[in-house]
């Protein structure tokens, strides 16, 4: 009985994982045949348009009229913002090819409210390559991650993002200008401790791993160092998968000053020599401010052969017009 009792179980389990599958990959199947549909109809309408038939016929009542009829013959989903998002799906999106079977008409509806092609191509790339939900999506459009990283590269850095998504290569390319914190909602302007940032870092570390971006493992907090008799604790340590090394994060509460740079220095040279293992490269060091100046950067980390990057981090989302306007700028220069 116990014998027969242990295949019953296997059966269910088998049909259980079977059914999973299936519906999973049917699930799939009527998203894409979903999006491609819709992408269809957008390309009825710009056809439509081309033709002159909306200007001599409708005017800029079209979408009002088209949604108004297609809904009582068919029912919810043409909606007017429904019909201007598939018309805009069409044109971002000229060759049906080029759009993904991973990503849902949801996501594209959030891709298709960004104001440049550049900007949709980024983020139909790296939500398929992340594979984002629809909610990390919006956070991630809401605090500019394409403008931030755009900002730290040059004209051609901007197109290879638009074309191909980010793509993690070198310790640099972990940076974003500033990483941007506002799920821990802290006032700007309230005083709080080093202590205090890193718990709620921990606190909220699902979307903080989703703000450092793909790759990220997290070790452990506070993560204990003897030197030469004496202690020391880095406040972050992770594991990054892609560049196989350590990656050490120290916060700083206001602006990062040399002798920061120096502990990090210290701490990059022990885990070399104590922490790494083989098939694992030099591992990187990440001080994260509010504030870092400049000239200090470049005179503290001058001479040093460890990795030791500075990177800024803001409490709130950053102005999308003032870093559009930037973007604009550096795509404007030759």
């Amino acid at each position: 009985m116990e014998v027969l009792q242990k295949a019953y179980q296997q059966l269910i389990t088998g049909i259980g994982l079977l059914l999973s599958s299936g519906r999973e990959k049917a699930a799939r199947e009527v998203n894409s045949i979903l999006v491609q549909t819709y992408w269809q109809i957008g390309h009825y309408i710009v056809e439509y348009e081309q033709r002159g038939n909306e200007k001599a016929e409708y005017g800029s009542q079209l979408f009002d009229r088209l949604s108004k009829d297609l809904t009582a013959v068919h029912g919810k989903g043409f909606g007017r913002s429904n019909l201007f998002y598939m018309r805009k799906l069409y044109l971002s999106f000229q060759k049906s090819g080029t759009l993904s079977h991973k990503l849902t008409w949801s996501h594209y509806y959030e891709i298709l409210k960004s104001d440049s092609d550049l900007e949709i191509n980024f983020y139909a790339k790296q939500c398929e390559k992340e594979k984002w939900s629809v909610r990390e999506l919006k956070r991630q459009m809401k605090s500019m991650l394409f403008h931030r990283l755009a900002l730290s590269t040059d004209k051609e850095g901007v197109l290879k993002l638009a074309s191909s998504g980010h793509e993690v290569q070198q310790p640099e390319d972990l940076l974003k200008d500033p990483f941007v914190l506002e799920f821990l909602n802290i006032p700007e302007r309230d005083i709080y401790l080093e202590g205090e940032l890193e718990e709620k870092l921990i606190n909220n570390l699902q979307q903080f791993l989703l703000e450092l971006g793909k790759g990220f493992a997290f070790i452990g907090r506070q993560y204990r160092m003897t030197i030469g008799g004496r202690h020391f604790k880095v406040d972050l340590l992770f594991y990054h998968r892609i560049l196989k090394c350590f990656v050490l994060i120290d916060l700083k509460r206001g602006e990062i000053d040399h002798n920061d740079v120096g502990q990090m220095n210290l701490y990059l040279n022990y885990f070399k020599k104590e922490e790494a293992t083989e098939g694992d490269n030099e591992p990187v060091g990440i001080l994260l401010g509010a504030y870092k100046d400049h000239i200090l950067v470049e005179y503290a980390t001058a001479g040093i052969t460890n990795k030791v990057l500075l990177a800024k981090y803001q409490l709130y989302l950053p102005d999308k017009v003032q870093l559009e306007n930037a973007l604009n700028k550096l795509l404007e220069t030759e």
